[in-house]
């Protein structure tokens, strides 16, 4: 079942340098969510360049209505299981809700992730304060994944899922976010439930790859021009 994790030269581990240098050539990117090793090996086998390993587990896994219940026990196990599964692709997992309400918090998990969860980059609900956090990460080597738009771990702060970013003042609010955020040494930023016109400019603005979900692809603009994509889950026109 795992002969693909063998060494095979021909499909060398996919890195934030290879991600840079398929941007910079115009290659397509695919990314997918998974949350246990037999699938992690179907997408492995199928070139998926980059996995993520979403707190959305707990509405698609284990049946919650928010992602509030995930702790980090939960993220460390399915990120072990999906990481044992993967050979090629480049791995993200998210830190749960309350993981990294400091800095050194946010390490600490951080760090655990990626030890005992196999994860080479996390990704964390980024905004306000989240920033000096994003920072803090990037200067202690950890690769970074923000997250701008509609933050589900705030979901009953925010009052439910809700298109972000309608509003001019708001939408002003998150393109700065995200510039902050690239600024404070992002290595890949997420959309997630903005409207589409601000999705491009967001895009198009930085220099990062930039991923728009609701779960599985991604697109990825520089200048004017598409160029790489995975799967978007919906934008919202």
């Amino acid at each position: 079942m795992y002969t693909h994790l063998q060494r095979d030269q021909s499909r060398p581990p996919v890195t934030l340098s290879t991600l840079a240098r398929m941007k910079a050539d115009g290659e397509k990117i695919a990314c997918l969510t998974c949350y246990d090793a037999s699938f992690a090996v179907l997408l492995d086998l199928a070139d998926v360049d980059v996995v993520l390993v979403g707190d959305s587990l707990g509405m698609v896994i284990q049946g919650h209505h928010t992602t509030v219940p995930v702790t980090m026990d939960h993220m460390a196990y399915h990120s072990a299981a999906v990481a044992r599964g993967l050979h090629r692709p480049f791995l993200i997992a998210d830190l749960p809700f309350m993981s990294y309400p400091s800095k050194d918090l946010a390490l600490q998990h951080s760090v655990r992730l990626m030890q005992e969860g196999g994860a080479q980059m996390v990704k964390l609900e980024s905004g306000g304060k989240q920033t000096e956090i994003v920072e803090f990460l990037a200067g202690h080597d950890i690769a970074v994944c923000a997250h701008v738009g509609l933050k589900p771990q705030s979901v009953h702060k925010t009052g439910g899922f809700r298109v972000q970013g309608r509003e001019r003042e708001t939408a002003a609010r998150l393109l700065d976010e995200a510039r902050r955020l690239e600024s404070a040494g992002a290595d890949m930023v997420l959309l997630e439930c903005i409207p589409a016109p601000l999705g491009k400019s967001i895009t198009a603005e930085l220099h990062v790859p930039v991923a728009l979900e609701k779960g599985a692809r991604f697109a990825i603009r520089e200048g004017g021009r598409t160029v790489g994509a995975g799967t978007i889950s919906e934008i919202i026109e």
